[in-house]
């Protein structure tokens, strides 16, 4: 699925086209679902001038972890975060309160310097990309829209079949409060809101005193895997620091400007991370929807290869994402290799098959489906596929 080359660079990773293809189905799904709720896909450049992420504060609290270069005599960055360039399409014009809340949503790739000694698998590397969200909103907006996060982040996850998640809050540390940007008014306002959201769902959480960062709250939320083992993933933050240093304002009822509240959001976080988590999850065996191939075709000899071409080629092109194995090894081989493999579901052709127009199926793990015919067997994978919607 992946590999990383020394030869390219720690933590950088190389998409082959199994994982290039889980990349793309994820993000499908993810960009039909945020459409469905009301976000707008926007996409922007990987660098950005030095000026912008100055006026951001990323070079004076983040340059040791960003990655800079010169050119004209002029400073760039690669861009660490997205939030900079969703700032700038918010304020490309004058904004109403009228067309708040605004939800910008973007799979943004993003570079950070990691130590070399931190970097682990596809867990923690040095680019990757964000399934990130910013929402511009009124105050009285806020609670509903953070709501909303969490029932969008809930369906989601549920979606990649992690039913089970802990949920912390990190607030200011209440013995050094000169280290965060913002008054008491706002921290209190942000934090009460978040916390009400978290016990208007019921959702048991724990609260992590010092966990905030610099610029405001947030909620973290941290999946379990089948082995038990918890994963961060969801995070919602709010942003005292950005709408102040680049001024983002919206015009109230009365005509007079006022500062727009800021949150930043991910629902699966780093897709590296969470491709990495997924692959542990299931240890392997994707789902029907999810996974890269979904059939194998197996003739069980030289003479029911055509017969096993005509189905490879019927399932292809309704959709369906099917391999041929035409190797020169016995079907046993064949089967175990599938197996080894993870495929959901081998077409096993042979002569029964190919003289009645059948198709015999095997499931991954053993189990064989009855003859069926080709349409008979696409609506199944039809009906697994329906699973992932949110």
């Amino acid at each position: 699925m992946f590999s990383i080359n020394p030869e390219i660079g720690a933590g950088l990773v190389l998409w082959h086209p199994k994982g290039a293809l889980i990349r793309r189905i994820i993000r499908n799904v993810w960009e039909r679902e945020h459409l469905r709720n009301g976000y707008r896909l926007v996409c922007t450049p990987h660098i950005a001038r030095g000026e912008l992420w100055k006026t951001s504060g990323h070079l004076e609290y983040y340059a040791e972890n960003m990655y800079i270069f010169e050119k004209d005599g002029e400073p760039y960055v690669i861009k660490p975060m997205n939030c900079p360039f969703h700032i700038q399409i918010y304020k490309a014009k004058p904004r109403s309160y009228k067309e708040l809340p605004i939800r910008y949503a973007e799979w943004g790739t993003v570079y950070r310097y990691e130590r070399s000694g931190t970097i682990q698998g596809l867990l923690r590397v040095r680019g990757f990309t964000q399934d990130d969200a910013h929402i511009f909103c009124a105050p009285q907006q806020v609670d509903e829209e953070i709501l909303k996060i969490l029932d969008f982040a809930e369906r989601f996850l549920k979606l990649f079949g992690f039913d089970e998640y802990k949920v912390e809050l990190s607030t200011r540390d209440p013995k050094n409060l000169d280290k965060y940007m913002g008054s008491d008014e706002e921290w209190g306002s942000a934090e009460n809101a978040l916390a009400r959201a978290i016990e208007k769902k019921g959702i048991p959480y724990k609260e992590m005193k010092g966990e905030a960062v610099f610029y405001g709250p947030k909620i973290d939320i941290k999946i379990v895997d089948a082995s038990g083992r918890s994963w961060q993933c969801s995070t919602i933050q709010f942003d005292f620091n950005l709408p102040k240093r680049f001024n983002l304002t919206y015009t109230g009822p009365n005509g007079k400007e006022r500062m727009v509240f800021m949150v930043h959001r991910t629902l699966l976080g780093s897709i590296e991370r969470f491709i990495g988590i997924l692959i542990e999850h299931y240890k392997g065996n994707f789902p029907v929807w999810l996974a890269p191939v979904q059939v194998r075709v197996l003739p069980i000899s030289d003479k029911y290869v055509e017969y096993a071409e005509k189905i490879h080629r019927k399932l292809s092109s309704l959709g369906v994402r099917s391999e041929l194995d035409a190797s020169p090894t016995t079907v046993s081989y064949k089967i175990r290799e599938a197996e080894m493999q993870k495929i959901p579901f081998m077409v096993i052709c042979g002569k029964r098959e190919a003289e009645s127009g059948v198709v015999s199926i095997r499931k991954h793990g053993g189990a064989k489906l009855n003859l069926l015919t080709l349409e008979e067997f696409v609506d199944i994978i039809r009906r697994e596929e329906a699973r992932c919607r949110v």
